[in-house]
This record gives C-alpha cells, sequence and structure tokens, in this order.
C-alpha cells in the first residue's frame, strides 16, 4: 500500500457500520429492512455491493496455500471506496477493470479478533470490476488442510473449507455478509489425481490436468460458498443426486444414502420445488466439524452419518430442507439464526415423518428435545442467559455463540406449537407461500413476525404470543408436547437398571445393539445414572461393545456417562474417539464433562488427548476446546 493513501484513508481506519439494501426486497418490506445492520461486517454494501464473484484459485498442497484473485463485479455506485472484510489473508495488490487492469490503493484496517479487518480500496465513481490479489496464510481459519494419515485412503492429502458463519472472509477477500447475496464462478487448479468441488456444478470425475471450472447462478450469501479438494468418486442416485466420497466409502455410501432421491421428492410434495438444480453430498473426512454444512447443490457432510443403519439419516434430512429454509430464505443477520435452523429441524422432521412414519419422527423430536432443556440449562447458568431467547443480540461477540439448540430446537418447537394451534394444513399453506415470497432474499425476524401476523394469525383471528417465544428466556407453557413410547421403554429398562436390578434380564437378556435405532440407546444411556457402579457400567460395555463399536452418537452420550459415573476403564477407547472424531456436537461434551470431573486425572487426561486430537480438527472445533479449558 502506499502512503499518501494511508493518510487519505486515515479517518475511516474504525469500524465502518452501515444500513443495507437487499435490491431484491418488495418496496413494503424496506421500512423494517433498512433500519437493519450487521455489526459483524466492516464491508459499505449499503453503498456499493458484489453482485458476481469470479474466483481464479490454484491450491498448492506442498505449502498449503491457496494463490487467488477474487474478481467482483460491483453494482453501479457514486461512492470513492468500496470496503471488504478480510482475516488472516495476504492482500498481494488490488486492480480495478476487467481487461486493462490498473493498480489502486488499498488499506487494511486494524484487525479485530472475532471480525478480522476492513480491506478498503480506492475507487472511482462508477466503478465495475475490483480484482484482489491475495494468498491464505497459516491463520486462514476457514480451511482444514489433512495429511493423508487422516483421510479414508491414506495416499493423498484433502483440503475443504467452512464458511459459516463469518470464515469466509479467511479464504476469500469479500462483503462477508448474508446481507448481500451474489452469484459466483471459479476456475480452480489442483494436483491432477484430484479432484476439485464447490457449492455450485460440479465434475463428475476427475480430469488429468486437474483444472476445474465452476458456476453458481443463484445468488447466495457469502458463507455458502464451499471448496473440497481430494481423492473422490461420484455415486450417481438418478439424474440430479449423487454421493461423492473417497473411493473406499462408496460401498457404505451406496447402502447408507439410497433414499436419497425419494428424500427430494418427499421435500418437494411438503413445500414446493427444489430449485437448486442438483442435490449432492460430499462426504468429508472425519475432522469436519459439523454433522452437515447446507452448501447449495453439495452438501458436505461428516462421515459419522455412517452409522450402517440410516438411524443418522435425519442429518441429510436436515441438510436438504435447507435448500428452503436457510439457502433460499435467508437470516438477514446472525442475531436472526434461529430463522435459519429453527425452520430447517422442522422441517426435517416433516421430511422424516413422510418417510419413515410419525414414530420414527417423534423418536428424533424427542431426543432433540431432550438436547434443548440441557441446553437452555447451561446457558441459564452461564454469563449470557439472554442467548436462551430465539432474537439474539451478538454485537461485539463471535456469531458462533449462537450456534446452540435454541435457534435449532426451540425454534423448531415454536413452529410446532404454531401449527398446533392453526392446523398443518393452513400451516404448510402458510410456509409454502413465505418460501416463495421471500426467495433468494434475506429476512430478519421483525418482517418474519410482520409476515406471520399478516398471512396466518390475524385471518384466522388468532391469538399467539410471538413475543414469549422470541424475546424472552427460556421455553414457554405452551410449547407442544411430543413423546415416543419406544424411548419410553427404554427409559424405563435404564431406571430398572438404576434400581438396582439385573442389566440382562427379561426380555433384554439377549439383547444386542442392533436390535434397537441410536436414538433408543441414546434414551437408554442418557437415562443411566452416574450413581452406577462402575462394576455395572463394564457389563453394559461388554455386552453390548458401547466403547468399541457403537456408532459415533452413541459413543458420545456413553462417554459422557461413564466420565460421571468416575469409569476410568473407557479412556483408552474414548482417547481414541477424540482423536478420530472432530465433530464439534459429539466432541464438545465429552471434553466439558472430564474438566468439570471430580475424578484424579480426567482433566489431565483431557489436556493431554486434545494436544494429541488439535492438528486433526478443523479451526471451529479447535478453537471451542481451547475456550472449554
Amino acid at each position: 500500500m502506499r502512503n499518501l493513501y494511508i493518510m487519505f484513508f486515515a479517518s475511516i481506519c474504525t469500524i465502518i457500520s452501515c444500513t443495507p439494501i437487499n435490491e431484491n426486497i418488495k418496496e413494503e418490506k424496506r421500512d423494517i429492512q433498512e433500519v437493519t445492520s450487521d455489526s459483524h461486517t466492516y464491508s459499505n454494501y449499503s453503498e456499493i455491493r458484489t453482485t458476481h464473484l469470479h474466483l481464479d484459485l490454484d491450491v498448492n498442497f506442498k505449502n498449503n496455500t491457496i494463490y487467488g484473485i477474487a474478481r467482483h463485479t460491483m453494482s453501479k455506485s457514486d461512492v470513492e471506496k468500496a470496503i471488504f472484510d478480510v482475516k488472516g489473508l495476504e492482500i498481494q495488490k488490488v486492480t480495478l477493470g476487467s481487461k486493462n487492469e490498473i493498480e489502486t490503493d488499498y488499506l487494511i484496517g486494524k484487525t479485530d479478533e472475532i471480525k478480522g479487518a476492513p480491506l478498503t480500496v480506492k475507487i472511482k465513481p462508477g466503478t465495475k470490476q475490483i480484482n484482489i490479489y491475495y494468498k491464505t496464510t497459516k491463520e486462514t481459519e476457514a480451511l482444514d488442510w489433512l495429511t493423508p494419515e487422516l483421510t479414508a485412503g491414506k495416499k493423498h492429502p484433502y483440503l475443504y473449507t467452512q464458511g459459516q458463519a463469518i470464515l469466509t472472509r479467511s479464504w476469500i477477500p469479500i462483503q462477508d455478509t448474508p446481507m448481500n447475496r451474489i452469484t459466483y464462478s471459479a476456475d480452480v487448479q489442483v494436483p491432477s489425481e484430484l479432484i476439485a468441488l464447490m457449492s455450485a456444478n460440479n465434475p463428475k470425475e476427475k480430469n488429468t490436468e486437474g483444472k476445474y471450472h465452476f458456476e453458481m447462478k443463484q445468488a447466495i450469501p457469502a458463507y455458502l460458498i464451499a471448496l473440497a479438494v481430494g481423492d473422490m468418486e461420484y455415486t450417481s442416485f438418478g439424474e440430479s443426486c449423487g454421493v461423492y466420497s473417497e473411493p473406499e466409502l462408496v460401498d457404505q455410501c451406496m447402502y447408507e444414502f439410497v433414499d436419497l432421491p425419494k428424500m427430494i421428492d418427499v421435500a418437494e410434495e411438503i413445500y414446493g420445488k427444489y430449485r437448486w438444480d442438483q442435490y449432492d453430498l460430499v462426504i468429508l473426512p472425519y475432522s469436519f466439524p459439523f454433522g452437515g454444512m447446507e452448501n447449495p447443490r453439495l452438501t458436505f457432510a461428516n462421515p459419522t452419518l455412517i452409522a450402517g443403519d440410516r438411524s443418522l439419516i435425519s442429518v441429510v434430512a436436515h441438510e436438504l430442507a435447507h435448500s428452503w429454509s436457510g439457502n433460499l430464505v435467508t437470516n438477514a443477520t446472525w442475531n436472526d439464526f434461529w430463522l435459519n435452523e429453527g425452520f430447517t429441524v422442522y422441517f426435517e422432521n416433516r421430511i422424516m415423518e413422510a418417510m419413515y412414519g410419525k414414530e420414527i419422527a417423534d423418536i428424533n423430536a424427542v431426543i432433540e428435545f431432550q438436547d434443548l432443556i440441557t441446553a437452555i440449562a447451561d446457558i441459564e447458568a452461564g454469563d449470557h442467559p439472554e442467548d436462551t431467547q430465539l432474537k439474539l443480540q451478538l454485537e461485539d461477540r463471535s456469531p458462533d455463540d449462537g450456534m446452540t439448540d435454541i435457534a435449532y430446537v426451540k425454534g423448531a418447537f415454536f413452529l410446532r406449537t404454531l401449527e398446533s394451534v392453526v392446523g398443518r394444513e393452513k400451516f404448510d399453506a402458510f410456509l409454502t407461500n413465505y418460501f416463495d415470497n421471500h426467495a433468494f432474499e434475506t429476512i430478519t425476524t421483525e418482517l418474519f413476525v410482520q409476515y406471520l401476523n399478516a398471512e396466518l394469525l390475524t385471518p384466522n383471528d388468532i391469538v399467539f404470543d410471538t413475543d414469549e417465544w422470541i424475546y424472552r428466556q427460556g421455553l414457554p407453557d405452551n410449547c407442544v408436547k411430543i413423546t415416543s413410547k419406544r424411548l419410553e421403554e427404554m427409559e424405563s429398562w435404564a431406571n430398572q437398571v438404576n434400581n438396582g436390578e439385573a442389566v440382562f434380564t427379561g426380555k433384554y437378556k439377549d439383547i444386542k445393539r442392533s436390535d434397537r435405532v441410536t436414538q433408543e440407546w441414546q434414551a437408554f444411556v442418557r437415562k443411566l445414572s452416574p450413581d452406577l457402579a462402575p462394576e455395572t457400567l463394564i457389563e453394559i460395555d461388554e455386552k453390548l461393545l458401547m466403547s468399541a463399536e457403537a456408532n459415533p452418537a452413541i459413543k458420545s452420550d456413553w462417554f459422557i456417562l461413564n466420565v460421571k459415573a468416575g469409569n476410568t476403564s473407557v479412556r483408552p477407547e474414548m482417547e481414541a474417539y477424540l482423536i478420530k472424531i472432530g465433530r464439534r456436537w459429539y466432541i464438545e461434551s465429552i471434553y466439558q464433562t472430564l474438566i468439570d470431573s471430580k475424578t484424579p486425572g480426567d482433566l489431565d487426561f483431557a489436556k493431554a488427548t486434545f494436544e494429541k486430537a488439535k492438528s486433526g480438527y478443523h479451526f471451529v472445533s479447535s478453537s471451542t476446546i481451547e475456550g472449554l479449558f
């Protein structure tokens, strides 16, 4: 950067807050949207915004660096600066124009630990093209570079990105706010033995040059731009859906996700046409910090979904549902995150009910509700009890703080309760119109409530206290109740064990783990008392092979119980689990339980295990666990 320009921009190095305008929003909505600001971006997107982004990327595994050019096509404006969000990037130069590029001045402002820094580019009024030449660094938090040892095949390295909520700015200089939806394209160079995939149109096989071109023609927010590079094959389930995975997982994927075409059909029957052309999954390595990420056209998924009995397919239903709630209609700010996730958990459950019956759907809902009750208790005991509200206040905080069961499950039970009051037929018609009327837009909580009142509650003379759900803490008394006889049976068995009865007797004498689905075992384990003698837990483990062979969802609950009970015999298996699994939801509670434990050695065991495991975690998981310590 040049000294004259540093002086010119000395007055704008502070955080810039701005009032967004979404050009797709209908006129009558502007009164609400114009007073909405996204506190998690520095960009001046209300004055000038990216309309299309083209990326030229060279993925270098020798030094774990992406060399990139971000070519921003900008909206019409009369301003003299454009501001982008950056974090952990090395900016090499910035140019203006498309054919004859002219270098321009830029300034990187003060870095904030959460938000990164503003990249302010000097432009002339009417500038249409801004080209930012950059490379990623070791501080780029969105990227997870994996050595071959951390993959299923053990032969080739792997790379994937995770942009939600505000990590895209760490691998692309961009206006990183969901308020601005853009189209994008990309040309990506990777080693010839690997394939590149993005949240866009994707190749079905490798090419000899390692060069791939991508187009995403539907406008999306920045957090949904995603990239994965590795040794992968495509398994087709029909014209418009399939699964990418490492070759070693192909057979398992063919079995586990065979219902994918039916799932898409069912979703369309409930809330209308799928609008993203193609729906594929890519099964990432175990370090991926989430069960799934709803990147449009290409859901990123954790291999922990491969349970062997399709009992965790609800996560795929969840990510598919995001194609309507979240991707099609998007939260305007991260304070409105429940609009993405609450709707999606509700829709996920509807898909599961339509495909597998109400009994299975209710089993999932009850387990989710158990998680919600635990989350409410934990949050209320913490520093921010107000985080049990649906509408959040996350200014000066990481948006990840809002990614809890409140947004997901309290949001879903708000919608379930609404459905129980107005009736499913009317509620479905309302949601279908909601997705249609707000397609490819961002929306605030306030705008949703306005729409809810105008289109559903008032026309049907229904009185419903939305404020109690959205702006008050805890769980309202009118929350709909869901029960499951199958889970109640497992909990009853657990209570018998807690009361001193033999574990494996009567109808449970010869029970095998395969006789019950994942959620039933979770209900059983969660109901077992931590006051049980270690010998009883060891007996259960020897019979059902919980520590050795259960799927990751069951193991997570099982290890938590054993830590609470002071049973240290599971430490070898628990250590192997924590080193292998990077999914935050599964490992965070184990680490927290170890940290809180009064059993001698548990805290030291947690610290030592994390030191061994953290290099195999994505930043999202490793930073969360570091925060616990």
